[in-house]
């Protein structure tokens, strides 16, 4: 279960908490005895990513595994456990209203502080009142836990509290310098993880009921890259020979992937894709930030435009209809008004059905905050409305290619407009409405489309009459 828990501006942050009205796949009956001696209870908060989500969860199974159990709604945790978020000066500033507002209601609690925050400033944490840990290294969360009784290790999750959907962290760090980002300096490095392990975590997660899987990384593209060097090109382990080895597991499931950079659409990429098309689903985060090459030149991109949309052309002509969605970063110092439109053609080209907005904020320790030539405010507020304006148009056309095609829904929750009807994803990554019993939550169904109403494709169950 989740408890709102609000922060004094306002922020909504997801506490876990036991317990659910629900049933995902992670809340259905489980061992109750606890696998080592008992410690006393726990409670997680965690900003950000979803590589930040799986952090998370990995510590919930560490905790668990050390005897550790999960504090009730009204009880005080002997433990607290805050994963931060560090990519605004806004999220650390949530990051420390979060552990103020952990210290005033749960004062006797020990807090541990994590994530990109806690390593881009520990000492300003060390100092906030509560807090008796903070872990600056997430690459070994069981030995910064040890002070806390955590001496049994694992190697993965079991389970991902509160979603229907599980994330799996395949790598961490980042080798790239965008002008605009601070993660490669709290996420130094790279480091993928070892293919059996998580295959051997996927399939656990799949045996436990989970029908989809979220492939994430901070640099998820990069998989591999530290396992192959040096061996014969026979012998690599990339990130389409993860996917090869996660699609041949036995179970009703597929496979999603999370943010990629257009340079690692590759050959090689795009015909696993084509492969497994049952098995991975049709719908690519490509990250452009930009449509203009000259702003792409300022943030030190790998790429220039025409390089992203070719890729995205690749994978049109590989794939049945595939969903596009993307990051913009919008007002980044100097974009003049043409560069701006240029972005908007961009976007028009690529044909994303969904795009994530974000004004740009100046980041204290980037390139990019110091630059001149800062955006009006009003300016970038105007742009972001009018990228919003396209982002719909290119929805609506998308939605309407989708219209009487079968899609594959996972069901997730009940409608909270429309009693008796529940939504949904759709493999293509489009919001779905089906009229449907909740029993069947966490349940891949196949759909055939109708019409976008309310942000949401309105479907029809299809039925095997096989059977």
């Amino acid at each position: 279960m989740s408890e709102t828990f609000t922060i004094p501006a306002g922020e909504l942050v997801q506490i876990s908490l036991p317990g659910s009205d629900a049933t995902p796949p992670e809340e259905r009956p489980m061992p109750t005895e606890p696998t080592g001696p008992v410690s006393g209870s726990f409670r997680l908060a965690t900003l950000g990513c979803k590589v930040n989500q799986y952090e998370t969860e990995y510590v919930r199974a560490l905790l668990l595994e050390n005897g550790y159990r999960e504090a009730a709604k009204e009880e005080a945790a002997n433990i607290a456990v805050i994963n931060t978020c560090t990519v605004t000066a806004e999220s650390d500033r949530k990051s420390r209203q979060l552990v103020r507002q952990f210290a005033r209601r749960n004062p006797e609690a020990k807090i541990v502080v994590m994530g990109c925050y806690a390593a881009n400033d520990p000492e300003r944490l060390r100092r906030m009142p509560g807090v008796a840990a903070v872990i600056t290294d997430k690459k070994d969360l069981g030995h910064s836990l040890r002070p806390f009784g955590v001496t049994k290790q694992v190697k993965g999750i079991r389970r991902f509290v509160g979603r229907h959907r599980a994330f799996v962290k395949v790598a961490d760090g980042c080798l790239l310098d965008c002008t605009f980002c601070i993660i490669p300096k709290v996420r130094p490095g790279f480091l993928s993880r070892s293919a059996d392990d998580i295959v051997e975590e996927v399939r656990g997660l799949i045996d436990a009921g989970y029908r989809e899987i979220v492939l994430a990384g901070i640099h998820l593209g990069h998989y591999g890259i530290d396992l192959s060097q040096g061996q014969k090109r026979d012998q690599w382990c990339r990130l389409w020979h993860l996917l090869e080895r996660l699609a041949n597991l036995d179970g009703e499931f597929r496979l999603r992937l999370s943010s990629l950079e257009a340079t690692e659409v590759t050959d090689d990429f795009t015909r696993v894709l084509a492969d497994y098309s049952d098995r991975i689903c049709p719908h690519l985060h490509l990250s452009m930030q930009s449509g203009s090459n000259g702003v792409l030149k300022r943030m030190k991109r790998r790429y220039r435009i025409e390089r992203f949309l070719d890729r995205c052309d690749l994978l049109r002509d590989r794939l049945d209809e595939p969903a596009f969605s993307t990051d913009v970063i919008v007002g980044f110092p100097g974009e003049t008004e043409e560069e701006f439109e240029e972005t908007i053609t961009a976007c028009r080209s690529a044909g994303f059905v969904k795009m994530h907005l974000f004004p740009f904020s100046a980041r204290e320790g980037t390139v990019a905050a110091s630059m001149t030539d800062m955006i009006p405010k009003d300016r970038i507020n105007a742009r972001r409305q009018r990228l919003a304006e396209v982002e719909e148009e290119l929805k609506v056309d998308y939605c309407k290619r989708l219209e009487g095609r079968q899609l594959e829904m996972l069901i997730e929750q009940p409608d909270e407009h429309e009693p008796g009807m529940m939504r949904g994803t759709a493999c293509r990554y489009v919001p779905l409405r089906l009229a449907t019993i909740p029993e069947l939550s966490g349940e891949l169904v196949p759909v055939r489309a109708l019409k976008l109403r309310d942000g949401a494709m309105d479907t029809d169950p299809i039925v095997d009459e096989s059977t």
